[in-house]
């Protein structure tokens, strides 16, 4: 029997993209046993695993444009940009605005990793399922933590930065993971080679307190241009499927804008209908 499995890389606000593609899914019934996810891809798999409908769609709709969400407060009263406890915690809790259906998560049988980067090490982190807690989604904040915008969050006795810094596109842990056929979920256009834009000067803010981090950060792009040609790689071999979206419309990582995220939602739908029929050639 083949096994599958479905990796999305996230990217801030444009992780809209895969939030259409996972609605989709539950419209298509179509399930996965393994999934991947770096920052808020790791945040779309856990309520596409808890079959939530929708849900993804309104933190970045709706929740992203709050200044709890996101904020120059924020930064000032926390040193933080994003407030990853009030989106996972207050939000997310049993207790909150949006829950996640903890119970139906965890019934799920379908395996989930999350990747981090230990901020100390700069190599990448991966939690499993089994590490979630209900009301603890801590791994989630550590993987979902810009450098910069962010301190390094705190889990146990690590700190830890956003997994795209260490492993920006984790499909081999898929292939590892015994799945035969896997869906990469990008959220910037497959031929559209990262540059490293901002990373040099943010990895000159990091050097001083964690150097291996720094490093990681500032040959993010070279790993990611690495990683995605050996994706396109198996993708012709027919080993592995990439969704990306023709056009992100000049969206940054934490970019709000109601029309264009929502357009970016619509091409993540329409891009999920090429996968039931990769998953059965």
């Amino acid at each position: 029997m083949i096994k599958t499995g479905i990796v999305d890389v996230g990217g801030g606000t444009r992780g809209i993209y895969g939030a259409g593609i996972f609605d989709r899914l539950l419209d298509l019934g179509v399930t996965f046993d393994y999934g991947a996810g770096v920052s808020a891809g790791s945040a779309n798999l856990v309520s596409f695993q808890a079959g939530q409908k929708g849900r993804n769609l309104r933190f970045y709709d709706i929740y992203a444009f709050r200044k709890e969400y996101m904020s120059f407060r924020n930064l000032l009263r926390d040193g933080s940009y994003v407030d990853l406890r009030y989106i996972y915690g207050t939000l997310s809790n049993a207790d909150g605005e949006d829950p996640v259906d903890y119970e139906a998560f965890m019934a799920n049988p379908a395996a989930l990793e999350i990747v981090a980067t230990d901020a100390r090490t700069g190599k990448p982190t991966y939690f499993n399922k089994k590490d979630i807690q209900k009301d603890r989604y801590e791994f989630l904040m550590a993987s979902s933590c810009v450098p910069v915008a962010c301190r390094p969050f705190p889990v146990g006795q690590r700190v830890y930065y956003d997994g795209g810094i260490s492993d920006p596109i984790p499909f081999r842990r898929a292939f590892a993971a015994g799945c035969d056929k896997v869906v990469v979920i990008l959220t910037r256009p497959k031929d559209t080679p990262r540059v490293p834009g901002k990373d040099p000067w943010f990895a000159k803010v990091l050097k001083r307190r964690y150097p291996a981090s720094a490093r990681a950060l500032a040959n993010r792009a070279e790993t990611y241009n690495h990683s995605l040609e050996e994706a396109k790689a198996l993708e012709r071999e027919g080993k592995l499927l990439i969704l990306a979206p023709d056009s992100i419309a000049g969206l940054k990582t934490l970019s709000q804008d109601h029309g264009k995220l929502e357009e970016l939602y619509r091409k993540g739908q329409r891009d999920a209908e090429r996968i039931p029929a990769f998953l059965h050639e």
